[in-house]
């Protein structure tokens, strides 16, 4: 089979499979989290019964203009995991997603809601946080595979957490941030009982919220493919290390997101700078100097 077919088929396969893995991921977020809690928790199917309920659901919007924004931030979450598993430029593949959440930021903006609006702003606080480490974390695979192409980094005969342990410590730190979990479910929360109600989504409604949702289904699966990329290399037995560390490094956001409090702005941007500089600028530092 030729590279190109095994792009395309997995391309193909992560637009149609991908929104199923991120929902039955968080109906296991939402199992666990009940039972850290002493509660029984939803089936974990719930989340799909929920999104047919939003779709069904008048969709009700005070600026027209949300729905270009908001269709723009879903086309280029999947165009970003489009890229990553048809093993395309990494970077290109965090640019796109960078280019997401700044649609995601013009919704909110584009509504007259305070709340919105004050998740917009946070939501910008977040993209400072994390965005440091996402490009760094590009940088540290360039560096240790000489590749940005991810078809290339699986084909490296070393997995690259061995050159990159600071790079990886680093992203799944900013993978909370990502996530959106506690403590920096800053913008918004899967909670409405908050100081600002839903904030960044607060004014979505039926199936616009309903394409946030399966949009952030879409990321999650992305985000979780390139914590596996520290540890895939071209022996295909390295397919199921890299699996169990995602399995692992789910569970420890799960658990981070049921015992933390949320973090103030200033706090959440300095602590995510401080471990961007500590984990990723140290390591980069390492390997130009063993260059």
């Amino acid at each position: 089979m030729s590279n190109t077919l095994i792009r395309i088929i997995s391309m193909v396969a992560y637009v149609f499979i991908a929104p199923f893995i991120g929902g039955l991921l968080e109906g296991i977020d939402r199992k666990i989290s009940a039972r850290m809690q002493g509660r029984k928790g939803p089936s974990i199917f719930q989340p799909f019964y929920d999104i047919a309920k939003l779709f069904s659901k008048q969709v009700l919007t005070v600026n027209p203009a949300q729905y270009f924004m908001l269709f723009s931030y879903v086309f280029f979450v999947i165009f970003s995991g489009t890229l990553f598993f048809g093993g395309f430029d990494l970077l290109l593949c965090f640019f796109a997603s960078t280019t997401a959440s700044m649609f995601l930021y013009l919704t909110a903006c584009a509504s007259h809601s305070p709340y919105s609006f004050m998740g917009a702003q946070r939501e910008l606080l977040q993209m400072m946080a994390y965005e440091p480490m996402e490009l760094l974390t590009a940088v540290g695979f360039f560096l240790a595979t000489r590749s940005f192409d991810v078809s290339k980094i699986l084909s490296y005969q070393l997995s690259p957490i061995v050159k990159l342990p600071g790079f990886f410590l680093g992203f799944v730190f900013i993978l909370t941030i990502k996530m959106r979990k506690s403590p920096f479910d800053l913008s918004t929360s899967h909670h409405a009982h908050q100081e600002m109600i839903k904030g960044l989504t607060g004014e979505m409604s039926g199936g616009l919220y309903g394409l946030v949702e399966v949009a952030e289904w879409y990321e999650t699966v992305f985000l979780l493919g390139v914590v596996g990329l520290f540890f895939v290399n071209s022996n295909p037995s390295s397919f199921a290390v890299a699996f169990a560390v995602i399995v692992a490094v789910y569970f420890l956001e799960i658990f981070i997101d049921n015992v933390s409090a949320r973090f103030k702005w200033s706090k959440a941007l300095k602590w995510a700078w401080v471990v961007t500089l500590l984990t990723g600028g140290i390591n980069l530092l390492i390997l130009e100097l063993i260059a």
